[in-house]
């Protein structure tokens, strides 16, 4: 029988939940329902965590994969109609609401197959800042040979809600300088830090400098190749044809919180989201689901 376990525990402010499926294991915060690391036990880690990652009330933690809801990066960016959402637009926060507050844990489902756990958000009961909408968030983790991520949002109110969102996932990596994402070659993308001009991927992805795109009408199936680690990561993605690839390279480094000045070099994000055309507009009622399932294959004579 495979071994399977869930302990709580406490990490300085922050409620968190260790779960255990076989070699694998998954580190939860009940705050914002983020997941903070994966990895197995003989193996580097797939999600990555910052060293200097701080456990605080109200503060997001570096790394993992925090949830962005119900807006992506910059509100001022997004299109009006997610603008609109929000009383005060010029002053609010980057990536949305729900990063600060406790989710509330529904359930955690132990079989032999696999570990289940379900974190609920609803706005009617934790009311969010200057957006006055009626949401029901649910995000269902499940551990078992994979990782499996579902962000489930359902309008609880009487009017249509348009948003935007993410899975912000860091993915751990060798030394960004010498890996590869595939499954992009041909998608436009909008290079954020070149005016925001739309271009078109050709090939697969390499990088050199800071990076931070919007790819448009992606496939589902996406993958890094790390050659140091000889490994593939998988990332097959649900619900989503919108992607953003991110790294924020040597200046960048140097201004972000809770962020070596080296640390760069160990991490990649790639969240799987729907922003930009892929904006969400919710009937009063309708439910959508974001989805993506990681897992690492090994990958030989490629070092």
């Amino acid at each position: 029988m495979v071994r399977s376990d869930v302990e709580r525990l406490e990490l300085d402010e922050l409620t968190c939940w260790r779960v255990r499926y076989g070699a694998n294991e998954l580190l939860i915060s009940q705050q914002g329902a983020q997941i903070l690391s994966y990895q197995h036990d003989d193996q580097p880690p797939l999600i990555w965590l910052s060293e200097q990652a701080a456990y605080r009330r109200g503060q997001g933690v570096r790394g993992g994969v925090p949830v962005c809801w119900p807006w992506f990066g910059n509100l001022l960016r997004n299109p009006q109609t997610v603008q609109a959402m929000h009383q005060q637009p010029d002053a609010a926060p980057a990536h949305g609401l729900v990063r600060g507050p406790d989710w509330q844990l529904q359930g955690i489902d132990c079989r032999d197959d696999g570990i289940a756990l379900e974190f609920a958000y609803n706005s009617t009961t934790q009311p969010l800042a200057d957006w006055p909408h009626a949401a029901e968030l649910r995000l269902c983790i499940q551990l078992d040979e994979r990782l499996h991520i579902k962000l489930g949002t359902r309008n609880l109110g009487e009017t249509p809600q348009s948003i935007s969102q993410a899975l912000h996932s860091y993915f751990a990596v060798s030394d960004i300088r010498h890996v590869t994402v595939e499954g992009l070659h041909g998608c436009h993308y909008i290079e954020t830090l070149d005016d925001w001009q739309q271009r078109e991927q050709t090939g697969a992805l390499h990088f050199d400098g800071e990076t931070d795109r919007i790819y448009l009408n992606t496939p589902a199936h996406l993958s890094i190749l790390d050659p140091a680690w000889q490994r593939r990561i998988h990332l097959l993605s649900s619900g989503s044809h919108s992607a953003v690839v991110w790294n924020p390279w040597t200046d960048k480094a140097q201004r972000l919180s809770q962020f070596a000045s080296d640390a760069w070099q160990g991490m990649l994000c790639i969240e799987h989201a729907n922003v930009m055309s892929d904006i969400l507009t919710l009937a009063p009622g309708e439910q959508h689901w974001l989805g993506v399932s990681l897992w690492a294959e090994a990958v030989n004579g490629v070092a």
